[in-house]
């Protein structure tokens, strides 16, 4: 027997969720470059690691720019509502970890290991069924610096050997 409630499948839920995210990482880009950045990679994914099973770690970072001289390591947040709580509150330490080492590959496979750099992130707020009303972005600069995070079990590994 069917129910008469309608559900939404996970795979629905899954690609609006995916198509949110798109659509908020053009509006941040398109936000930041009017702010004067230069963008020069979106959705930019690399090898930063192995995990304890010998599998190959990828991370992806949203948005490379440049803000003037500044490389800027960019996490776009988007939701469909901040009611509950703003979107940078999902960027937790180890969100934080996983975007510093991406921005340390990164800047090592372009041989940028001396660039000023820093970590910004930009919250997109789209509320459902207005796309065009009552949009809400923000630019959080210098959102976190990686020399607060600590050293990693491969870096200790290598202090002490």
């Amino acid at each position: 027997m069917r129910s008469s409630t309608t559900e939404t499948s996970p795979v629905k839920k899954q690609s609006d969720q995916l198509n949110l995210g798109q659509l908020g990482e053009a509006y941040a880009a398109a936000f930041l470059e009017q702010l004067g950045y230069r963008i020069v990679a979106a959705n930019f994914t690399l090898p930063v690691g192995r995990n304890l099973r010998n599998a190959v770690v990828n991370a992806e970072i949203d948005l490379v720019a440049y803000d003037g001289p500044t490389l800027c390591f960019v996490e776009v947040k988007t939701r469909s509502s901040d009611w509950f709580a703003p979107p940078q509150v999902n960027i937790d330490r180890r969100k934080q970890r996983q975007l510093s080492r991406a921005a340390r590959s990164y800047r090592r496979l372009f041989g940028l290991e001396e660039a000023t750099y820093r970590f910004d992130v930009v919250t997109v707020v789209l509320p459902a069924g207005r796309p065009m009303k009552g949009i809400k972005i923000e630019l959080l600069r210098n959102y976190f610096n990686d020399r607060r995070l600590g050293r990693t079990r491969r870096d200790r590994q290598w202090f002490y050997e």
